[in-house]
Formats: structure tokens, sequence, C-alpha cells
């Protein structure tokens, strides 16, 4: 899942996208109104976190201005406005839940998965992955093979669904540092190497049919059948 968190005061910026990373999103993370219309439009967002309280705009307007795009991902607001006025006129302009600070991240964890599943018809499928007998639940963050829980890692799990996003096809290391880790590291690195070996030997271990496949100098794939 890709969260897109607009949010100027550097502390809560910090501890919100690591303790959402940490949850297994990929998160994008934007100062100011004018950065999050730059990258809401440069890439999909699965859900946004707007604060009301940005230095170049007000966030209500940034939230309508993304409507008027056609930007229609749930908006979770997060504001220090505690009155009844602001909240209504948040939830009436285009936000979808609303959040006062300070806030408990536990609470706010939860009304992210609740958006992701009221803002699909048909979430119980969508927040599913299936390859062969490797399934994703991608609302609790748990993926399971054989029936079977895996005990993956925040990262492991984000690999894992980029992985079976693509079955089938061959993802490269640098689309995977894209994707995955958002090229916050160096292009050389051997952090793709390390986690594919650990989450090969969690999917595939025990005797099972191998489903991650290793295709030297090119990439990896997810054999989907």
């Amino acid at each position: 899942m890709r969260l897109l968190l607009v949010e100027d005061e550097l502390d809560i910026q910090t501890f919100l996208r690591n303790s959402l990373e940490e949850a297994g999103y990929s998160v994008d993370v934007a100062g100011n109104a004018a950065q999050a219309e730059d990258m809401a439009t440069q890439s999909a967002h699965d859900i946004l976190i707007v604060d009301l309280g940005l230095p170049d705009r007000d966030g209500i307007s940034l939230i309508l201005r993304l409507r008027e795009m056609g930007i229609s991902a749930p908006v979770l607001i997060l504001s220090a406005r505690r009155s009844v006025d602001d909240r209504v006129r948040g939830l009436e302009q285009g936000g979808d839940d609303y959040l006062t600070k300070p806030f408990a991240l536990a609470e706010l964890l939860a009304r992210l998965r609740n958006l992701l599943k009221r803002n699909n018809p048909a979430a119980g499928e969508a927040t599913r992955l299936r390859v062969q007998d490797l399934e994703l639940d991608l609302l609790r963050r748990e993926a399971t093979r054989g029936g079977l829980v895996l005990q993956l890692t925040p990262q492991e799990f984000v690999l894992l669904e980029y992985l079976c996003r693509n079955a089938g096809r061959v993802v490269t290391r640098s689309m995977i540092l894209d994707k995955v880790w958002g090229m916050r590291i160096q292009p050389d690195t051997n952090v793709v190497d390390v986690h594919i070996y650990r989450l090969r030997g969690k999917v595939d271990g025990k005797g099972q049919q191998p489903l991650i496949r290793t295709l030297r100098g090119v990439g990896y794939v997810l054999k989907d059948r």
C-alpha cells in the first residue's frame, strides 16, 4: 500500500513516516501543499494523510484541488483543529475521516485500515493477493503459505507484496529499489539480494515448491503457475 503523508512539522513527519513504514506502508512525504500536489499527480497512492496547517496553503484547499484533478484516494485529515465546525468542514470538503492531534498511533492505523476497506466495495478481494498457495492479506499485513502464517518483517512483507503484484513478470533490482525502498539507498547496495535471500527462506522453506526464482544478471520473478 502506497501512502502520501502531507505534514510540515518535522518531528511528527519523521515519527509518522517511520511508524507507517514499520506497519508495511510505502510512504511518500510532502512538507507543503505544492509538493503534495506534485507527488499526488506523479504517482498513484492508495490513501493520503493531510495536515490542515500547511505553510503555503490550507490543507482543505489542497484536498479540494486534488479532488478537482480526479484523485479519489481516501483522505485522512490530521489536524490540531478540534472544534466540531472544523471537523464538519473537513469532512464536507473532501476529507474521508478526521483525526485530531495529539493522536494515538494505534487509532491512526485503525482508521487507515477502515478507510482502505470502506473505499473499495470489493474490499475482501482487493485487499488480498494470491499466487498458488501463497496468500497476502493487505489489511492485516499477514502472509500465509499453505495456510501457515509466515513470520515476515514489515519490509519483507512489502517486498513480497511487490513480487505478488508482478507475479509471472521479471522485476529487476532497480525496479525493486524504486518501488519498495523508494531509491532512498545507494543503487549498488546488496540490500535487495539480502532481503530476497531471507524472504525465500521463509516462503520456499520446508520442502515447498519454490516460488521465488532468481534470473542471474536480470532480476527476480515470482512464479504464478
